[in-house]
């Protein structure tokens, strides 16, 4: 059986695809009526027409790696949006990742400069800034707190390179959470059946309405296609963090300074709950005196077991805590020390960039 891996839905460089001729077998089926079917196709052209010139493609690589002309295969693709009249675009933070150099091609075949003016990890968005000079009009916002599964959606975006494709599905789950490489999870994803593949990173999900209900992520799949398992970061957290990333940069991310122990190290103990490793110097757990491992007497250091009397167990739970607290909150952590309960109250600090 294969083992089901989380795909980042970015690529470097274009896809090369051969198509194979196939001779049809006559279609014996009882045709349908084309006017039985006119009406929705009619509704999906006009969303998609309405919606397509906002979305771009989105290229991305190094200076030195842009000036070499025989290493354009290096260079990381994905999509886009258009978010506002001043030239903002938000794609994913994976697109641009390590980059320093971007390029963003309209719908209508024009390249512009951009340069990347705000990144969050953390929820794998970022925002490109290019010459607002003539541009189509941004995508209509709409929410996600209200999807229903089963909803229509259609995605947008450049898979494998190919510019401006469409694919349709429904919302088929929410308040999904997906792991990202830096070990923090991002909440309450939509899942989706719309075909996701690599090259359509940071393009929009769009409801049957013509909004902007997410950004398409990441696809669940063990050979790195779509298998039908597709995941958008929901737009109210677009809504909340996009103008925090164009107006600073990034956004703050609430910490108390512990390095955990690996979860598996936790579970081989049998301890549940976040063994503290180490203590950063300066930080707020310092201050509140909590132990990280003695490696010269071999003591086994503080476990966090929860916060704001919330369990917890996995490092995306502590910092999904947090992250809910805000910088420069405290809050009450329980620990076990020594196998006895202690609360400690920790005031939250920005971890920095």
């Amino acid at each position: 059986m294969k083992r089901l891996v989380v795909g980042i839905a970015a690529i470097a460089g274009l896809a090369v695809i051969g198509f194979a001729a196939f001779t049809a077998a006559p279609n014996r089926a009882t045709p349908v009526s084309s006017t039985s079917i006119a009406a929705v196709e009619a509704e999906t052209i006009a969303l998609f027409r309405r919606s397509a010139p906002a979305v771009v493609h989105v290229f991305a690589q190094s200076q030195t790696l842009a000036a070499a002309e025989d290493d354009s295969g290096s260079r990381q693709s994905g999509s886009g949006f258009l978010w506002d009249d001043a030239g903002h675009v938000v794609t994913n933070d994976h697109v641009v990742r390590g980059s320093d150099y971007v390029q963003v091609r309209l719908a209508d075949g024009r390249l512009r400069e951009g340069r990347v003016v705000g990144r969050a990890a953390q929820v794998d968005l970022a925002v490109i800034k290019i010459n607002s000079g003539d541009l189509p009009a941004p995508l209509p916002v709409g929410a996600s707190a209200s999807l229903a599964v089963g909803q229509f959606v259609m995605a947008i975006g450049n898979p494998f390179g190919l510019d401006q494709t469409l694919t349709t599905g429904v919302v088929s789950a929410l308040k999904r959470r997906l792991p990202t490489e830096s070990g923090r999870e991002i909440a309450d994803m939509i899942q989706t059946d719309a075909a996701i593949n690599p090259g359509n990173s940071g393009g929009p999900l769009i409801d049957g309405a013509g909004q902007l209900i997410g950004v398409a992520t990441a696809i669940y799949s063990p050979s790195g296609a779509s298998a039908g398992i597709g995941f958008a970061v929901p737009v109210d957290t677009v809504k909340r963090v996009i103008p925090i990333l164009i107006a600073n940069g990034r956004i703050p991310t609430p910490a108390i300074g512990v390095v955990v122990a690996a979860e598996g190290t936790a579970a081989r103990l049998g301890i549940d709950g976040l063994v503290v490793a180490s203590v950063l110097p300066n930080s707020p757990a310092q201050r509140a005196v909590i132990r990280g491992i003695d490696r010269v007497q071999s003591v086994l250091g503080d476990i966090i077991v929860s916060v704001e009397s919330k369990p917890v167990r996995r490092l995306a739970e502590l910092t999904e805590a947090l992250e809910t607290a805000g910088v420069g909150k405290t809050v009450a952590v329980g620990i076990l020390r020594d196998g006895k309960p202690i609360s400690l109250r920790v005031r939250t600090a920005d971890s920095g960039p």
